[in-house]
């Protein structure tokens, strides 16, 4: 086994394309995972309260908003990479119950092997599809559904559907939350088209995303979040406000002024999120 405390990056062949675990040198035991070059994943070993990326920042902004603080969850995550956000999940909500489907299983014993999990995480990892992992699950199992699913660094059409939007609505609780890492650009057909297909589905929506992104400025990641009880809008935004990056949540007219005339996506004509411009999701 590869030790963590070896200050030297780590380079493998797995399902995916190449990983490489490159260590931070501004913190002892941290890591960041890229996948092809694209950073894919950040854990810090003596930190699991650290999220580096923004964007797992405001996925988990989301989770933490389903429930009352500290109360332990059942968490459903589609997309597993370095396991940052179930970490976080673990240490905040001792207790949680969390299954991860990852559909990479080198890139599993990758992480398993250099970027072990606690014990008594609580976290169960899977080397599954994604969304024949989500459609296996029983139906009112889960407190909140996460989706970081990407296929090199575009979201895969079968996690973009009505069909798939009926199954995450299905395994939630009545109270349940969906927190989806989205990306896009101007003129957002895509994420329009998104938030058409979960409104569809679910009564309540909200999208977490920096004001340049939201504005067509660039190319970025949104958080999409769903539920079919009321968001606490507010406390999301408050928490998004006070990040690194500032990001804006969206909800009631205004997401419906950005969805537009955009139509409900169905699996027969479900495609991939768009490829991202080169040096899109580069390290800030």
């Amino acid at each position: 086994m590869l030790s963590v405390n070896d200050p030297i990056p780590v380079l493998r062949t797995v399902d995916g394309g190449t990983a490489r675990l490159l260590p931070d040198v501004d913190r002892a035991r941290a890591w960041l995972l890229t996948l092809d070059g694209s950073p894919q994943s950040y854990v810090d070993l003596d930190d699991p309260l650290h999220l580096e990326f923004e964007y797992a920042r405001r996925l988990a902004h989301a989770v933490d908003c389903a429930a009352e603080e500290g109360e332990p969850l059942d968490v459903l995550h589609l997309g597993g990479g370095g396991l940052s956000l179930p970490r976080w999940i673990a240490a905040v909500r001792p207790g949680s119950r969390q299954d991860v489907a990852e559909w990479d299983g080198r890139l599993n014993e990758l992480v398993a092997d250099v970027l072990p999990l606690p014990p008594g995480s609580g976290v169960a990892v899977h080397t599954a599809d994604a969304r024949a992992h989500l459609e296996s699950r029983p139906s009112g199992s889960a407190d909140a559904v996460v989706a970081d699913v990407f296929g090199g660094a575009r979201v895969p059409a079968r996690v973009t559907s009505v069909e798939y939007a009926r199954e995450v609505r299905r395994v939630l609780r009545p109270r349940g939350v969906y927190a989806a890492n989205l990306a896009d650009g101007a003129p957002f057909a895509f994420l329009r088209s998104q938030l058409a297909t979960f409104a569809a589905v679910f009564t309540e929506l909200a999208l977490i995303a920096e004001p340049s992104v939201l504005r067509g400025r660039r190319f970025g990641n949104a958080v999409l979040v769903a539920s079919r009880a009321p968001l606490d809008t507010a406390a999301l935004a408050r928490r998004a406000a006070a990040d690194a990056f500032p990001a804006r949540v969206e909800h009631g007219p205004a997401l419906r002024r950005l969805t537009g005339d955009a139509r409900p996506v169905f699996d027969e004509e479900a495609t991939d999120s768009p490829e991202p411009p080169g040096g899109a999701f580069t390290l800030r």
